[in-house]
């Protein structure tokens, strides 16, 4: 039997359902049931306050409804403009806060049901769109970020074709929220088809990435699909692309049928008209094969481990109609951002801020929203966001350096920056509560707390210069890639967390569980006892993720 998520697309006319009859309903914040599927292909999602869920049910009001909206924004690449218009209508619509995904893109919380349409609608006239950034489709289609500018160029024109090719094709984000002419009219339907989606969309959602060595900043084995890419003409020229199908991180708790997979290398492919046929062909087949009766088990991992990885690369190749050549080697050597400034070979400058959970706001300390406001007025560079939620200022000329230069120094950017930890600039949380529907425990609110205390371990075994991954999420899904780093903490219940182990630097092992419903007394407790025998015990230049395999706390 179908899910009803799947019966619900289906009878969608769409994508349309009935949202243009619930945003008329004043009485009530949310949205029809259904229609809350159905504006996750729109790019938003119905949220509550749930902090006070109880208060407001004791005085038998209804929850406290609010939406997140969030860009599609390929490659997390926008101008000086297009920030200034996120910063003014994140001040106007929503609670003022930021939010940097680990997609490169953004997303503002606490918008009003009656500021969805003019929020999308200022969003239409700056040239930014939420399509396809939540449902299932292809979601926001993320890249490398610490490139050559000649690479980092051509690796975002990849990401937007793609992006673009993935699109739906239906017109209903369009006439709902920008005033189109309708196509579905009550008394009369023409045609609208979608060759690739057709009504019911993909079993789940898609993601897609694209990284070229040696930097592993998008986890590129995390994804769905993801295509490395291959260089020669000494780093000049992309020759072409290893595909790798069958990443994803999210699991459930309890259901051993659940599990993180990293992807698999198929094979490669140098012309870019077959590079983006085979990435056509492979939502396909996820479409017609994936698993629409269980959506814990409808990812395209499971859709290949179910048929085999052969089968998957025997239909692909029957459905682009050529073989997949050998793949090429390549090597991965870092997975993180490079803060600070940086000179490109085209002599511009860029800088990267780190931002604690990709949360832009001003403290009494810290002005970094008001900060980045006025880079923008000032058209002194453009704005790149990476997957680990921080912030590339980039195409900076020498005389523009010496402004925000400025800029930074006058709004504490510097001295936060030279007083930020290393566990810290590599560490990412989710939204998790209060806002998210499936989380089970604390994430963006809590992480910075914890962190503090685990720096004081740190230091104690004089180890505060480790460049540790820590990642942490509020439930099993793993929006933050925990099970990608040297520690994860994944939510069980709330205030406890399962304790991972074991990832390596270049994100191409995955971490294992090492102990089970632990309180924060339990973490830092195991947290000393690790690093003081990781202090004894490590080799030379030896990290923490590969001591934690080598000495066995977790077996892979």
């Amino acid at each position: 039997m179908l899910t009803r998520e799947e019966k619900i697309k289906e009878k969608s006319k769409g994508l349309r359902g009935t949202i243009t009859e619930s945003l008329k309903n004043k009485l009530y914040g949310k949205l029809h049931d259904e229609d809350q599927i159905i504006i996750k292909f729109h790019g938003l999602y119905q949220q509550d306050d749930r902090d006070i869920r109880e208060i407001r049910s004791m005085k038998k009001l209804d929850r406290l409804y609010s939406f997140m909206i969030r860009l599609r924004i390929p490659g997390g690449l926008i101008n000086n403009k297009q920030w200034e218009s996120i910063h003014n209508i994140a001040e106007k619509n929503s609670t003022g806060v930021i939010k940097i995904t680990t997609r490169q893109t953004v997303q503002l919380h606490g918008i009003m049901k009656s500021n969805i349409k003019p929020t999308i609608k200022f969003f239409n006239l700056n040239k930014l769109d939420s399509i396809a950034t939540c449902g299932d489709v292809n979601r926001n289609v993320i890249c490398s970020t610490y490139l050559e500018k000649n690479l980092r160029e051509k690796i975002l024109k990849y990401a937007t074709k793609i992006s673009n090719m993935l699109l739906p094709k239906t017109r209903s984000y369009y006439e709902i929220w920008l005033d189109e002419n309708k196509i579905f009219e009550k008394k009369e339907k023409k045609e609208e088809t979608d060759p690739l989606y057709k009504d019911n969309y993909l079993p789940r959602k898609f993601k897609i990435a694209l990284s070229i060595p040696p930097n592993n900043d998008v986890d590129v084995f995390a994804n769905d699909l993801g295509l490395v890419g291959i260089l020669e003409d000494n780093r000049k020229k992309i020759s072409g692309f290893n595909i790798i199908v069958g990443g994803g991180l999210s699991k459930t708790h309890g259901n051993a049928k659940t599990y993180s997979r990293l992807g698999t290398v198929i094979g490669y492919s140098s012309s870019e008209r077959r590079i983006l046929k085979i990435i056509y062909e492979v939502l396909t087949i996820q479409r017609d094969y994936g698993n629409r009766k269980n959506r814990k088990l409808s990812r395209l991992k499971y859709t290949i481990d179910n048929y085999g990885i052969s089968w998957f690369k025997k239909k692909l190749e029957d459905r682009i109609g050529f073989p997949l050549e050998k793949e090429k080697p390549f090597l991965f050597t870092e997975r993180g951002d490079n803060f600070g400034w940086k000179k490109d070979n085209d002599n511009s400058w860029s800088y990267t801020i780190f931002i604690e959970n990709g949360l832009i706001f001003d403290t009494e300390k810290i002005k970094l929203k008001s900060a980045l406001l006025e880079i923008a007025k000032n058209s002194v560079c453009n704005f790149l966001f990476t997957c680990n939620q921080n912030l590339i200022l980039i195409d900076i000329s020498d005389q523009n350096k010496e402004i925000i230069e400025s800029i930074l120094s006058n709004y504490g950017i510097y001295d936060y920056m030279n007083n930020v930890s290393s566990i810290r600039k590599n560490s990412m949380a989710c939204v998790a509560l209060n806002t998210c529907p499936l989380a089970l425990a604390e994430g963006q609110r809590y992480l910075p707390k914890l962190i503090d205390k685990i720096e004081i371990i740190l230091n104690k075994y004089q180890l505060e210069k480790e460049d540790i991954i820590i990642r942490m999420t509020g439930c099993h899904n793993g929006c933050s890639r925990p099970y990608l780093s040297e520690i994860g903490l994944v939510g069980l219940s709330y205030g406890r967390y399962n304790l991972y182990l074991g990832s390596n630097k270049e994100g191409t092992r995955l971490n294992q569980l090492y102990k089970e419903n632990m309180d924060e007394a339990s973490i830092l407790n195991e947290l000393n006892n690790l690093f003081n025998f990781f202090k004894k015990e490590r080799l030379p230049k030896e990290r923490f993720g590969d001591f934690s395999l080598r000495k066995k706390f977790i077996n892979v």
